[in-house]
């Protein structure tokens, strides 16, 4: 096993890091247990890099956990062995941890990655490296509302003209504008909602395996980052590209 320490969950919560690597390496053995404790987040592409098939565990937030993802399924690691996380940091920053029913406590998330079920994850990816975990919303918004569903809903969204497409079906043509786009990955396909700019008419929805946005420079939030502007982005499911330990 190896534990990755992010610095910002020392840097939070001192405690709940020394916890867990503790409960981990108590349940696996000293002998079998690799911990690197990370200076800087950039450090983590090296230490990984260097993982040698050991299953890896991510001691941090939301940023640490996204990072990991993004580098395992850049180098082809991220379904070789499950991955775990201690979710560590202020309850903002544990939004997708939550989200993906990860523990936010030390111990009971030490263990379920020791004795706990594993859980497939759908991944969205986008043409330009990224990768989302939980919701992504069109604009990012300025303020989120409550509720793990509507947190990419603002009360006065800007109105753009898009170009959405799933699967070759246009769903906005870019002629009319629209209030917001929603996108996640669920059951092996991406569920994308369209809210129309003008009174009158429904949302249009779909599910499909690649879902494209194009038009007038636009921001996005995902997951917990905000990325853009930009003109155009694909971005595709990958069914149970992430297996997660949860508890049982």
């Amino acid at each position: 096993m190896l534990i990755v320490i992010d610095p910002t969950a020392r840097q939070t919560d001192g405690e709940a890091v020394r916890i867990a690597r503790d409960v981990l390496c108590a349940g696996t053995g000293a002998g079998d247990v690799k911990v690197c404790v990370l200076d800087q987040p950039q450090a983590m592409t090296r230490v990984l890099a260097r993982a040698g098939g050991r299953r890896v565990v991510i001691v941090g937030d939301d940023g640490a956990l996204l990072r990991a993802v993004r580098l395992l399924l850049r180098s082809g690691d991220l379904g070789a062995h499950p991955l775990g996380l201690v979710p560590v940091g202020p309850g903002e920053t544990l939004v997708v941890a939550r989200a993906l029913g990860v523990p936010t406590d030390a111990v009971r998330a030490s263990r379920a990655i020791l004795a706990g079920a594993v859980r497939p994850v759908d991944v969205l990816t986008d043409d330009a490296g990224g990768v989302v975990l939980g919701a992504l919303g069109i604009p990012a918004p300025r303020a989120r509302a409550s509720g793990p569903a509507l947190w990419w809903r603002t009360v006065h969204r800007p109105r753009q003209r898009l170009r959405v497409e799933a699967d070759g079906r246009v769903l906005a043509d870019g002629d009319r504008p629209v209030a917001g786009i929603s996108l996640r990955a669920a059951n092996g396909l991406a569920e994308v909602v369209v809210s129309p700019g003008t009174a009158g008419n429904g949302d249009v929805r779909a599910r499909a395996t690649s879902v494209t946005v194009s038009g007038p420079a636009f921001s996005y939030r995902a997951d917990t980052e905000d990325s853009g502007p930009t003109r155009a982005r694909t971005w595709t499911v990958r069914p149970g590209a992430l297996r997660l330990a949860v508890p049982m």
